[in-house]
């Protein structure tokens, strides 16, 4: 059974850094892609950051230069840190194995406000 398990989300400031991780488990965590998604209040979950198993990465354009995905393939583990923060991050932030659809963790919330 596929699961996923965030964290690291929390309170920061505009301008803060968070670091939030997430394990995989169920599936092999080594050849899959990942990814993060973010969902704001009232608004549909959007992609913000994907890394393959050979270390491919992409961004949305909204976090490209503040924010890094990164994997510990030993760990099955994946990474998203978070620099330079906005507001308009904020969202409850979830991993996502992408070969399984549907499968989503519980999320992590980032809220950025001062």
């Amino acid at each position: 059974q596929v699961q996923l398990l965030e964290s690291g989300g929390g309170l920061v400031e505009p301008g803060g850094s968070l670091e939030l991780s997430c394990v995989g488990s169920g599936f092999r965590f080594v050849l899959e892609p990942m990814a993060w998604y973010r969902q704001r209040p009232g608004e549909r979950r959007e992609l913000v950051a994907s890394i393959t198993g050979r270390l491919r990465t992409t961004y949305t354009d909204s976090v490209k230069g503040r924010f890094t995905i990164s994997r510990d393939s030993a760990k099955n583990t994946v990474y998203l840190q978070m620099n330079n923060l906005k507001p308009e991050d904020t969202a409850i932030y979830y991993c996502h194995a992408e070969s399984y659809v549907l499968n989503w963790g519980q999320g992590t919330q980032v809220t950025v406000s001062s």
